[in-house]
């Protein structure tokens, strides 16, 4: 099928950038080829290498250094990094190895990628999918885009066959509890992290706890049940043994071999905690449960362990700890009373948890954690490294249980430990990169450093452990100001992200990828700024002549390890914190104990070049000024803010007005998208053209509070000429505020959640099913009723176990819903490939199915089974019609349904600050590219597209 020649008359963005390939080849990281041609579930036959546009066979004996198990000197590491699983962490294992696999790449490591399905079906992937939001974006294509493997030993075999070492990066079943080490051991494949034994026994919450005790550790009280037969007598006594009523005694109830808080959950009494546990079996999470003793008064803390030693000899040093502080609302609701650290609040951000690192504990404490934590990581026999997690508890919350002589007793309290987790996850602001940072270790040079440690215990990679490795990455992100003269030359850029919108999260997630992406050109020094609230009066500033000017607005440079934070609120407090004397003190002195502990241990190894992150303050100046100095040293502002200043077109012209170039769209055209109603009206003309807008109703905050929910309900439902509506934000966006409503009731609902200003509207508490649905804080002051458009739900399903996912869409309504980015200059706004969006529970994309990596579905490009190539190009067509005439640039994002018959597209926004997290949608479309055009050069396409703005 011809394309348009509004499309194909176009200069390609990437054309110039990226070598050609063959269309049936997928391109992985490093140069892994999988011919599409030749894919199915036959055993792996050969992976291919792209070296200077030709592509070649990994096991061709004539192609020097590849196919040798021995590494010469100058070959590089072939690394096989292994992802998916069958737990339902296989989600964050995706993000973990994206993670990975974006900070070890070098000319001396090359990666390869695989994936596991939840079948336990192994595949050779192109690092493309490894960007994927979740396994279920790819899951029901593998056949046709994945080289698949007859068996697991036939993967294994494969393995020994064409990489160094393998990275696990398998959360849950099959990842922490021995299952791929032990297929590993059986062929010999070197990998990083602990033995199937080890693995087995600390794995597993029960056993673990046994063996903490037989070691001499104060452990939880804990009864273990399993299988059918549920011994509620035993239950029954054990609540008695452990003076808890049997009617309301607090307990916690978890899965033995689930992992990352998945299943877990507080319950009260006997007869409570029997029906968690059938939930869990029922659940098929685990037929092996413990009831563990709530820790109430306790706080929780977490900690990574690095092995510095040498081959077997075992020299673990542990990293400053992190608190895990929970926060609640008082709102009353009992979830919150029973707050505990589960899966969302570990992977979301939001103002739920904060960490706290170093640890806000007495230093007797810090160093039994520390302590501890070294001691058992021997004695349990782990490798490499791994995190250990526990509790503090105050003399007034002491266990009953716990003898004088155990472990963990200290003056200030009880340090117990309880969670032994052997693959930690690695996203990007995980515990791991967080501690790393703290003391001295970029991301690359801890995962780099874990690598090289374990290339120690196997003679065939002796070679590679012997040579000095100076490719480590030269970070060159400085303080904002810092005039250095060895950095001369470099290009400055300043990401600047936060804000006070409710977005402000999702823009610290954007501003966080952006910055650790950008930093890997080596033409780039790039500063990450944080955008405080606008109510941060962390201190005075000088030179502020109105406090309610825009430009008064505070800006923080940030060193590394403060932007390494799971909320804006955190990284403002941190920033406060390091500024503080007595903290900084303390953190410098526990700083420099561990780094010396760390030296100690790897200066022994040639390949170790020391430390890559120094110990620098965060600098605080006015919005003003910060853009005065982004002029006088001729930086690039690359926008990360979400909503508010950031999207509206106040920032764009503040940067105007100093002629300071910045990426994506200028006043004019954010000022149009940031309000719906006029990006409606903006395009209302293009109807002839196949481009339609929603009937929109605005009201004011108020008028909803001060009104009979029955009368809006009917007066809007009446206006709109529907029977359902969709109410959202005026001004916001990133899913906060969204919502169905079926009813007048439902109205009622929303409405008191904006009265009362709450965070969140519970799942449920409307008519149809639905998610949790996050609400702006402040509430805004204008909301939009829109009639809501119905389209058929796309579901990805099962046929068996022995058989891969597949999609199953009735097709009755005809529209279905895409995001589509655009990239370019004004005026020739190029559309890439639209992704169909699914929704996972209820009507509404939920904030984690649009940003929490692991969680929702978007499909790229869509189906030939929903929308014919014809088709998919008169939308691509439409789009760039859209783009040109709100005469967007840089980039930008448009969500819209569209009519997969005939590429009809009704708007539904444009959002000019889209989204940059590492699971953004925009980074699958643009692997979707011809060749593929991998997040390090996208994102510095649209520096570059910024760059240009003035010239």
């Amino acid at each position: 099928m011809a394309t348009s020649s509004l499309i194909s008359s176009k200069p390609r963005f990437d054309s110039l950038i990226f070598p050609r390939v063959q269309s049936s080849d997928v391109i992985s990281s490093a140069g892994v080829a999988v011919n599409r041609k030749n894919s199915g579930r036959n055993a792996f036959r050969g992976v291919g290498v792209v070296r200077c546009n030709k592509v070649v066979a990994i096991d061709d004996p004539k192609v020097e250094g590849v196919g040798e198990k021995k590494r010469e000197k100058g070959r590089v590491l072939k690394v096989g990094l292994i992802c998916g699983g069958p737990s339902a962490e296989r989600g964050i294992s995706l993000n973990s190895a994206r993670s990975v696999l974006d900070h070890i790449q070098g000319d001396d490591l090359h990666v390869s990628c695989y994936y596991i399905d939840p079948n336990l079906n192994a595949y050779a992937i192109s690092s493309a999918q490894v960007y994927s939001n979740t396994p279920a974006d790819f899951d029901f294509k593998l056949e046709s885009l994945a080289q698949g493997f007859e068996t697991l030993t036939d993967f294994a075999e494969h393995l020994a066959a064409s990489v160094d070492i393998v990275f696990p990066v398998i959360h849950g079943r099959f990842g922490e509890d021995g299952g791929i080490q032990e297929l590993l051991e059986k062929s010999n494949v070197p990998f990083v992290g602990t033995r199937s034994k080890e693995c087995r026994t600390a794995f597993d919450k029960y056993d673990a706890s046994l063996e903490l005790k037989r070691q001499g550790f104060i452990t939880v009280p804990n009864f273990v049940l399993q299988g059918n037969e549920l011994d509620e007598s035993g239950l029954s006594r054990w609540f008695s043994n452990n003076q808890l009523d049997a009617n309301s005694g607090k307990v916690v109830v978890k899965p033995t071999r689930a992992g990352s808080s998945i299943g877990v959950t507080v319950a009260y009494g006997v007869a409570d905690s029997l029906t968690k546990v059938r939930e869990i079996i029922s659940e098929g999470i685990d037929d092996k449960v413990i009831v563990e003793i709530f820790l109430g008064g306790g706080r929780e803390f977490t900690a990574i362990v690095l092995d510095v030693g040498s081959d077997f000899d075992q020299q673990p040093v542990v990293f400053l700890p992190t608190e895990v502080e929970l926060q609640s609302n008082d709102s009353g609701d009992i979830s919150e009373k029973d707050a505990i650290f589960n899966y969302r609040r570990k992977y979301l951000p939001t103002q739920q948890v904060v960490y706290h690192t170093p640890p806000r504990f007495s230093l007797d404490v810090i160093y039994k954690i520390r302590e501890g934590a070294s001691i058992l990581f021997k004695r349990l026999g782990l490798r490499d490294f791994a995190r250990i997690d526990g509790w503090f508890l105050p003399p007034s919350a002491t266990l009953s249980s716990s003898k004088t002589n155990d472990f963990g007793n200290t003056e200030s309290g009880t340090v117990i430990f309880t969670d032994i987790n052997l693959i930690s996850g690695m996203e990007q602001t995980s515990f791991l990169f967080q501690q790393a940072s703290k003391v001295g270790f970029s991301h690359s040079n801890i995962l780099r450093t874990i690598i090289q440690h374990a290339c120690l215990r196997f003679p065939t990679l002796a070679s590679y452990c012997n040579e000095s490795n100076k490719s480590t990455r030269t970070l060159k992100s400085s303080k904002i100001g810092e005039s250095s003269t060895k950095q001369e030359g470099l290009k400055k850029v300043f990401v600047i992200f936060g804000g006070d919108t409710s977005e402000r999260q999702v823009s610290l997630m954007s501003g966080t990828n952006v910055w650790l992406n950008l930093q890997v050109s080596g033409d780039l020094e790039v500063t990450p700024c944080l955008l405080a609230p606008g109510n941060d009066d962390s201190f005075e500033v000088v030179d502020v002549q109105n406090q309610n000017d825009i430009g008064s607005r505070a800006v923080w440079s940030l060193p590394y390890s403060l932007v390494l934070r799971h909320t804006t609120e955190e990284v403002l407090d941190a920033c406060i914190e390091a500024l503080e004397p007595t903290n900084a003190a303390l953190t410098s002195h526990l700083r420099k104990k561990v780094m010396d502990e760390i030296s100690n241990g790897l200066k022994k190894h040639n390949w170790f070049t020391g430390f890559d992150i120094s110990d620098e303050q965060p600098i605080k100046l006015t919005l003003q000024n910060w853009i005065k100095l982004a002029k006088k040293v001729h930086a690039t502002v690359f926008i990360a803010v979400h909503g508010g200043i950031g999207e509206d077109g106040t920032l764009q012209s503040l940067l105007e007005t100093e002629k300071v170039p910045y990426t994506g769209p200028g006043f004019s055209a954010s000022k149009i998208c940031m309000d719906k109603v006029a990006t409606s009206l903006a395009v209302k003309h293009l109807t002839s053209f196949g481009v339609l807008t929603i009937n929109k109703d605005v009201r004011k905050k108020e008028d909803l509070i001060n009104k009979s929910p029955c009368d809006i309900w009917n007066e809007v439902t009446s206006k709109l000429q529907c029977e359902t509506l969709c109410i959202k934000p005026a001004r916001d966006g990133c899913s906060t505020g969204v919502a169905r409503l079926c009813c007048a009731s439902d109205l009622g609902v929303y409405v008191k959640a904006l009265k009362d200003c709450l965070p969140r509207i519970p799942p449920n508490s409307l008519a149809k099913a639905h998610g949790v649905i996050e609400m702006p804080v402040p509430p805004p002051e204008f909301l939009i009723f829109e009639p809501f458009i119905e389209t058929d739900e796309i579901t990805i399903i099962s046929k068996s176990k022995n058989e891969n996912e597949r999609l199953l869409w009735k097709g009755n309504s005809r529209w279905v819903e895409i995001t589509v980015g655009v990239i370019g200059k004004r005026g020739s706004m190029k559309s890439l490939m639209p992704s169909v969006t699914v929704k996972e529970s209820g009507d509404i994309l939920s904030l984690e199915e649009k940003f929490q990596g692991g969680t929702g579905i978007n499909l790229t490009p869509p189906p030939l089974s929903i929308m014919s190539t014809e088709a998919l190009m008169k939308c691509k067509e439409r789009i760039e019609l859209i783009a040109n005439t709100l005469e967007l640039e840089g980039f930008s994002r448009i969500d819209a349904f569209v009519n997969v018959d005939n590429g009809e597209v009704l708007v539904i926004e444009v959002n000019t600050v889209p989204g940059m997290t590492p699971s953004t949608v925009l980074i699958h479309q643009a692997l979707s590219e011809e060749p593929p055009v991998y997040p390090h050069r996208f994102f510095r396409t649209l520096l570059d597209l910024g760059s240009e703005r003035f010239m």
